[in-house]
């Protein structure tokens, strides 16, 4: 119930969604007594669209979370798994055309055959499902280990879990998987926007996991914002920060989450469930 009520109001609260219904509805209002109302309504959802679109708005809402945790220190030494979260692959696609798809967050995939190749003895842990409420697409978990095969990852190093469709159950379908033992050092590997959210749901599940965030859409909040003359990227952006943002609060209020903004923890140990509110920033 989660999920399908998840989706439907991550659908709507897409700004680039909610605005076009927005404008839409002014325009058949129009071709009624409420013409004022409608025109109303569709002037401000067209200004709107157009601020969001062409102005750095996404990149102010989005950077915050992506400095949110800093680039993975290899000085540590070499971790014992590697989970890393779904999201990369187009299933449509890879179901109609028969062959593995990426879109933008593509960068989990390519770092994490990197990494697989850096630490060859350490697990790795594909955790992806199908997160569609419409389209025949299959888990994505069979796209990646196709994809990762084709690279050159062994089989038998790809754990698959197959069965998640939110980030909710990436970490408890993760956790049962793994296994991981008291000590094990395993790294997530998620889009950098997305590993607040991330962070913070495995911690409540009990899955200790070291930041390893990737695929970042902004230069950050050292950097002076930069408007776009591409509407459509700036809409994009706009939605995925909105769908984090959101995301946060909702796992949050839902008690899925450790924190409302989870942030790297402050010292050794300090990264788990149970951990006091002195361990975070």
């Amino acid at each position: 119930m989660f999920f399908e009520a998840s989706k439907v109001l991550g659908y709507f609260a897409a700004p680039s969604n909610f605005l076009i219904t927005l404008g839409l509805i002014g325009a058949a209002l129009m071709a009624t007594r409420f013409v004022r109302a409608g025109r109303r309504l569709l002037v401000g959802a067209t200004i709107l669209l157009a601020v969001c679109g062409l102005l750095p708005v996404g990149s102010l809402l989005l950077s915050p979370l992506e400095d949110r945790f800093p680039a993975w220190d290899p000085s540590h030494g070499a971790p014992d798994g590697i989970v890393v979260l779904g999201g990369a692959t187009d299933g449509l696609v890879a179901v109609a055309r028969g062959e593995p798809a990426l879109n933008e967050a593509a960068e989990r995939m390519t770092a994490t055959v990197e990494l697989a190749r850096r630490y060859p003895r350490a697990r790795l842990v594909y955790s992806g499902g199908s997160s569609a409420l419409l389209g025949a697409r299959g888990p994505e978990a069979a796209v990646a280990r196709q994809l990762f095969e084709r690279l050159g990852i062994e089989p038998a190093r790809i754990e698959l879990e197959d069965r998640s469709r939110n980030t909710v159950e990436n970490a408890a379908f993760s956790k049962r998987l793994a296994a991981p033992k008291p000590g094990e050092r395993w790294l997530l590997v998620t889009s950098a926007s997305h590993m607040p959210r991330a962070i913070g749901t495995f911690r409540r599940a009990g899955f200790p996991v070291e930041a390893y965030p990737t695929d970042w859409r902004t230069r950050g909040m050292r950097h002076s914002p930069v408007a776009t003359w591409l509407v459509s990227e700036g809409l994009r952006h706009t939605d995925a920060a909105a769908h984090e943002w959101l995301g946060l609060l909702a796992y949050w209020l839902a008690g899925h989450s450790s924190e409302l903004l989870p942030g790297p923890a402050l010292r050794a140990g300090c990264d788990n469930a149970t951990a006091p509110e002195g361990c975070r920033r």
